[in-house]
């Protein structure tokens, strides 16, 4: 050690230039990582066909950084329906090349440790797979069929949801295949356990022509849990959602979730569909696309009328967007507040004033419960312990916080009333 710190001090600039020239075999693993879904040969050398991941530290680490390459790549390419897997990693040069100490992260190790066995290293071999493409069908059952107009096309796309069962022959191991996406686009993701037999799997594919002969792209899916309800009910719960990203922007995850309501509507079984848990955060597009299919869908019930949204938030739209969407009370008064901003003339300042204090109300909740928390310390905390809290829970910050949260609340209401009137 001491011999170390005699040469940094001795030779200061060649540690320097050592460290820069070590930092250009760092590589951006989000850039890095190149995902592509395959359905001709000629997509795999076109680069127009490759998109990267939003995250990469569940592999990488938070600084989601590969060190020991330059020009690094890692190829993970799909087939657009099966989901057969090419797995190749490229770079121009690596750190042992010019030093002999230093070693370069096991890239292909970590990838490996998330893609199922199977995969293809041999573009030859994965070209042979793409071949069987024709012969691969949607699992499950059919529940939904709709059309979006492609721009670049210029012609309707047909689109179909599935419900899949895991005992259905193959799922299993296309799942492996598929859920090997959550890690790149999911901040928290987590494989799940599809022995257990709570899990229901809703999945959308393209149906398109090649050749003369149908085929089926993948473009995303969703996983829910059926959580048990005394005494003979379940709760669904919406577990993990993803579109892929050449499909995202063309509606096709509120079509997702609408389908997958509808589903759970028709089932007496059904006590209500609950939000993710509070160990799947969802994330801020997901609560967007939540409010508007769940505003769309209760615009058909009488209680969330006109008239009786005038009167607020009431039990009979409770009981009816339970009733006959399965809507829990939470997510009804979420709907209620945005139907209530539609009908509101904002610019009328007695009745912008009566919205703001009835969502300021529901908002001021963990507030108050704060007080009654304070209430308690007061017996039984020393004056000292005590000042420290009261100082946590200043008033005039309680309402410059509700204030900000009233607006980003009115905000995020406003996107979905405008996502709402160009439907």
């Amino acid at each position: 050690a001491v011999m170390i710190d005699m040469f940094l001090c001795v030779f200061p600039t060649a540690v320097n230039d050592m460290e820069k020239k070590l930092a250009e075999f760092k590589c951006d693993t989000n850039e890095a990582v190149c995902l592509k879904l395959v359905r001709f040969p000629e997509d795999i050398d076109d680069e127009s066909t490759t998109f990267h991941p939003e995250y990469s530290h569940q592999l990488f680490g938070d600084d989601e950084v590969a060190f020991g390459y330059k020009g690094l790549q890692i190829q993970l390419y799909y087939s657009a329906g099966n989901l057969s897997t090419l797995f190749k990693v490229k770079y121009t040069a690596r750190v042992t090349d010019t030093f002999d100490c230093v070693e370069p992260d096991d890239v292909e190790g970590k990838v490996r440790e998330i893609i199922p066995a199977g995969f293809c290293c041999n573009t030859d071999d994965f070209i042979s797979l793409l071949e069987k493409e024709a012969n691969f069908r949607p699992f499950g059952s059919l529940l939904h069929t709709y059309k979006v107009h492609n721009v670049e096309a210029g012609e309707d796309l047909t689109y179909q949801i599935h419900k899949v069962d895991v005992s259905c022959p193959g799922f299993r191991e296309y799942h492996e295949r598929l859920q090997t996406f959550l890690m790149w686009f999911i901040e928290t993701a987590s494989f799940i356990d599809v022995d257990d037999d709570h899990w229901d799997f809703f999945l959308v594919f393209e149906k398109y022509n090649k050749d003369g002969e149908t085929l089926y792209a993948s473009v995303g899916y969703m996983t829910v849990y059926n959580y048990y309800v005394y005494p003979d009910k379940t709760r669904p719960r919406v577990s993990q959602m993803l579109i892929f990203p050449p499909f995202q922007g063309e509606g096709h995850g509120a079509q997702l979730l609408e389908t997958v309501h509808r589903y759970y509507c028709t089932s007496a079984k059904v006590q209500d569909i609950t939000g993710m848990s509070p160990h799947e955060d969802p994330s801020e597009n997901y609560v967007k696309l939540r409010d508007f299919v769940l505003v769309k869908l209760c615009l058909t019930l009488p209680s969330f009328s006109s008239e009786k949204l005038s009167q607020g938030f009431s039990e009979e739209m409770v009981s009816e967007a339970r009733e006959k969407l399965k809507i829990n009370k939470k997510h009804a008064r979420r709907v209620y507040e945005i139907l209530r901003l539609r009908n509101t003339d904002m610019s009328d300042e007695e009745k912008a004033r009566e919205f703001r204090l009835e969502v300021k109300k529901r908002l001021y909740g963990p507030y108050r419960k704060n007080q009654r928390e304070l209430t308690k310390m007061r017996k039984c905390l020393r004056p000292e312990e005590l000042a420290s809290h009261i100082s946590q829970m200043d008033t005039s910050l309680q309402h410059e916080e509700l204030e900000k949260s009233y607006q980003d609340v009115l905000a995020d209401y406003r996107r979905v009333l405008e996502r709402l009137a160009q439907a």
